[in-house]
């Protein structure tokens, strides 16, 4: 990935920081965006340096479409380029059916499935040859395993569409378009040692948890070269969850 140029969406912790860092590694330079914590956005930033690239922390709340677009455009303007994109930034709601707020609906949507589309219309604006779109789904996309998970489950499902619907529209530019479902990882958000772990073990075919890592190695590949004729597929990264 020498010289190619990536933003990284939600990059200051959990899966996005380890995509980051992984891109870095690989050779890329890499944009990321956070919504609240410029200081863990720093680090991250340094982490890419120590790797030998280039890295910026730009400030964009995934849930404004215009925050989101200047991302993009700051990506391009610092750079010169983008051929790489990695929609991660996302939340987790969960909660009974009945007790989903109709702003919660439309703030997980917004978040999930409106900021991928809107990241993907305006990184493919600029992308050649190899680009890549690759968002981060989630295995409840595919099986919803307990209750609770409704409105995510949802908001991630949607993300199947959009990867086919850009694997078709930007096939003949040479641009790739897939999706990573991530199952149970290792993060704040879903720490392997917190009170659902064990429980959510139970579904999985290799009893255990993903690392950040894990996800990171799969959206590289696909990042890459060996991901050249891998375009509209939606792959699992989940311990078996889905198997």
């Amino acid at each position: 990935m020498t010289r190619k140029v990536a933003l990284v969406t939600g990059g200051s912790r959990g899966i996005g920081a380890a995509t980051a860092v992984r891109l870095a590694a690989d050779g890329a330079d890499v944009v990321i965006t956070y919504a609240r914590s410029a200081d863990r956005a720093a680090a991250v930033v340094k982490e890419m340096a120590a790797a030998g690239a280039r890295g910026l922390a730009v400030e964009a709340e995934a849930s404004d479409a215009g925050m989101l677009v200047a991302a993009v455009e700051r990506t391009v303007a610092e750079f010169g380029r983008i051929d790489i994109l990695v929609s991660n930034a996302g939340i987790a709601p969960y909660g009974p059916l009945d007790e989903v707020t109709l702003a919660e609906v439309d703030r997980c949507l917004a978040i999930h499935a409106r900021a991928s589309f809107v990241l993907a219309q305006a990184a493919a604006r600029y992308m050649g040859v190899g680009g890549r779109i690759i968002c981060v789904g989630s295995s409840l996309a595919v099986r919803v395993p307990y209750p609770g998970w409704t409105l995510y489950a949802m908001s991630k499902s949607a993300l199947i569409g959009l990867t086919k619907g850009l694997a078709r529209d930007l096939g003949p530019r040479g641009i790739t378009a897939n999706l990573v479902h991530p199952g149970s990882t290792d993060t704040e958000m879903n720490p392997a040692d917190g009170p659902d772990a064990e429980d959510e073990r139970r579904f999985t075919a290799l009893d255990r948890y993903c690392q950040p890592e894990d996800i990171a190695a799969t959206i590289s590949h696909l990042a890459g070269e060996g991901g050249a004729n891998i375009t509209g597929s939606a792959i699992a990264v989940d311990a078996g969850t889905t198997a």
